[in-house]
């Protein structure tokens, strides 16, 4: 009798383990892992998290004991080479440098007729007061078929463990302006706090103008909330764009924001929250 598998069941059960490749059960590494290294301007630690990768239908790299590394910008995942299927990398003549960590190689990843150039690199020398990461491969995230962290798929990058999102139902009053226009007023909005960022607040669609929106072809995305649509609004003639966002669906973490409308505070006239104006955010988030 044959047995069937969607696509999905497949993925799903190769990321399972039933389908592991021998060459992910490779036997420790002969040094110690290094589970940790700090200095002003890298942090490396040892993440908690089984992490995996796939290409070309089949997964390339399975850790439990990957390093995540902050070198300026968001973390970066770094697999034990024992981790990952070397067999399917194979070495080029492009070379980066990183002021940080030192003088990066990097590799060709092909599965079957699927091939991605320079997808995967890794450093085979340290740097002076860098890190350490030799026998680690990386991957760019953007350049593989899929990322996984335990049972769920993640985009975007890497999360970081220290940040936090959190969403709270309040009753605050919150009141938008722009254009000398109120485009919205609510006592009902949800607050998200993001570490680093500036508080954001989502107000109920019946709490906006919504004769004043126009729909936006900018998407963005985010590893913690999902994917975000765009409104830009008309007053009178004229048009300010991608001042509003929504997620139609956001992450579970994030469900109370779904199809809510943000303002970004920086791009109001003015907003307030019980009456007082809020402060313009140095930037976009």
């Amino acid at each position: 009798m044959t047995i069937q598998l969607t696509r999905r069941q497949h993925l799903l059960t190769m990321l399972g383990g039933a389908l592991y490749a021998p060459s992910l059960q490779g036997t420790p590494q002969t040094r110690e892992l290094q589970t940790r290294f700090s200095n002003q301007a890298v942090r490396t630690e040892l993440s908690p998290k089984w992490v995996r990768v796939t290409f070309g239908g089949e997964v390339i790299a399975d850790s439990r004991r990957v390093l995540i590394v902050w070198a300026g910008g968001t973390p970066v995942y770094y697999f034990p080479e024992q981790d990952v299927r070397m067999d399917r990398l194979t070495a080029t003549n492009v070379k980066t440098q990183n002021e940080r960590i030192g003088e990066a190689s990097y590799f060709t990843v092909k599965v079957g007729n699927k091939a991605g150039d320079s997808v995967a690199w890794h450093y085979p020398q340290p740097q002076a007061n860098g890190p350490d990461l030799r026998g680690y491969v990386a991957f760019k995230w953007d350049q593989v078929d899929g990322w996984y962290e335990e049972g769920e798929e993640v985009f975007v990058h890497a999360r970081d463990p220290y940040k936090r999102v959190d969403v709270l139902q309040s009753p605050r009053k919150v009141r938008v302006v722009l254009g000398g226009v109120t485009v919205a007023e609510s006592q009902r909005p949800a607050l998200l706090f993001e570490t680093g960022l500036p508080t954001r607040y989502y107000l109920p669609k019946a709490d906006v103008r919504l004769d004043l929106l126009r729909p936006s072809d900018t998407i963005t995305r985010c590893p913690y909330k999902g994917e975000a649509r765009y409104y830009s609004i008309a007053v009178g003639d004229q048009i300010f764009k991608d001042v509003v966002w929504y997620y139609r669906y956001p992450t579970t973490e994030c469900s109370k924001i779904a199809n809510n409308l943000a303002f970004y505070t920086e791009k109001t006239e003015a907003t307030f929250v019980d009456g007082q104006e809020l402060p313009k955010p140095p930037g976009r988030s």
